[in-house]
């Protein structure tokens, strides 16, 4: 695998997606950014057949965003993830959304996945096989840098007034 993000969904904005302001809807943005995390799990063989035969699935537990350009009806976008850590039970994932026709970066979306054992409903083990596959695009990501928007928190400084 190259040592770069990998390309886990593309779409183009429906007339739909967007709000009042003419842009996309902070909630499609939500959607687009799932078809990314969906994609990321196809490749690493978490799918309906998976789920299926195994009873587990993910759920996401945390999730932030930034939304660093407007996005219109009819653009051409495509998802990008890199694997910002792991363990056991947790999946950390960056998402990037890029515009097809420059590149230019729209939005990122980080989330915290945990694995579930769908019975339990608790969090549990990745299975062997799908912890090999994400700890090895894990290693072939190692070199990228680490994204500047990853682990922020929104906050306004108190100030004396």
């Amino acid at each position: 695998m190259n040592a770069e993000p990998i390309l886990v969904h593309a779409t183009e904005i429906s007339d739909a997606w967007t709000d009042y302001n003419g842009h996309m809807n902070v909630a499609y943005y939500v959607l687009v950014f799932d078809h990314g995390t969906d994609g990321f799990l196809e490749l690493i063989g978490l799918d309906t057949g998976f789920r299926e035969r195994t009873g587990s699935s993910v759920f996401v537990a945390e999730a932030h965003g930034t939304y660093d350009q407007e996005v219109m009806a009819g653009e051409s976008v495509y998802v990008t993830s890199q694997v910002l850590g792991f363990d056991a039970k947790r999946l950390h994932l960056f998402h990037r959304m890029h515009r097809h026709v420059d590149g230019v970066q729209l939005a990122s979306n980080e989330v915290m996945i945990l694995h579930v054992d769908l019975k339990t409903r608790r969090v549990a083990p990745f299975p062997d096989n799908l912890a090999r596959r994400i700890a090895d695009i894990a290693a072939s990501q190692r070199r990228l840098p680490p994204p500047a928007e990853a682990g922020r928190r929104i906050a306004i400084p108190v100030r004396d007034a």
